[in-house]
């Protein structure tokens, strides 16, 4: 099994605060303020092995990531089924809402689209276990921690998938630049899985093929794309403005 470095002030203390098994944590040594005593804190009272080392050591330990005095070493993520994702809106009485990443290899973009999944009430993603980014240490810090909170299933086949996703009631809509309508003019409600392809390359053939409705986002601008992980935040709150347009905030 191989363990991860997780690095950050808001990724470890998201750590700490889902009870994550945390096998060791660095502490660089000085005069430290703010969130990194509650860090200690709550590390203490989970008798969480706490070293306190040189920022040297800690440098390294980052591998030239922004550690802010602190890092976590965990167990590798555990992955979700898509059954478990399922079951998870199902125990809280929802409509399954799913996000399906085809290829996204930036794993900076896999972990904003994880905040952002998490901040909207997403219960789960789908990746492809192979050409695609995985959970790690660089996920989890582009995520402020929320990876911790988000279940991501990774599955041998996202066209064989989606067809059974399908079969189960969803409905599977693909983000294109060629879509057929505007995300905002395209009803989103119920059982929804949103598609979001590649950076460079857009959704794959045959995942669009079996998409029930490509949508586009419109763009005035002389740049025809958006950045992943912004398309998908879009996206999903649209699916959240829809679902909720009648709720007070």
């Amino acid at each position: 099994m191989k363990n991860l470095h997780i690095i950050g002030r808001n990724p470890v203390l998201e750590l700490l605060k889902a009870n994550r098994k945390i096998n060791r944590l660095y502490i660089l040594r000085g005069d430290l303020r703010g969130s990194i005593n509650e860090i200690i804190k709550l590390a203490e009272k989970k008798n969480i092995d706490i070293e306190r080392v040189d920022r040297k050591r800690l440098d390294s330990i980052a591998a030239g990531g922004v550690h802010q005095g602190v890092a976590a070493l965990i167990p590798e993520y555990k992955y979700a089924t898509v059954d478990e994702i399922l079951n998870k809106a199902k125990s809280m009485s929802q409509d399954p809402f799913i996000l399906i990443l085809d290829q996204i290899e930036d794993p900076h973009n896999l972990g904003a689209i994880i905040r952002t999944a998490e901040c909207a009430g997403v219960h789960g993603i789908i990746i492809p276990k192979r050409r695609s980014a995985h959970v790690n240490q660089t996920v989890y810090s582009a995520s402020a921690g929320a990876a911790e909170h988000m279940l991501v299933a990774d599955v041998v086949n996202i066209t064989n998938t989606i067809r059974e996703l399908k079969e189960k009631g969803l409905w599977i809509y693909g983000a294109d630049v060629e879509g057929e309508q505007y995300h905002f003019n395209t009803s989103l409600k119920g059982p929804v899985a949103l598609v979001i392809g590649n950076e460079g390359r857009g959704i794959s053939r045959l995942v669009k093929e079996n998409c029930d409705v490509l949508v586009k986002i419109p763009m005035y601008g002389k740049i025809s794309s958006l950045n992943a992980s912004t398309s998908a935040a879009i996206l999903i709150y649209e699916v959240v403005r829809q679902n909720h347009e009648k709720e007070e905030f």
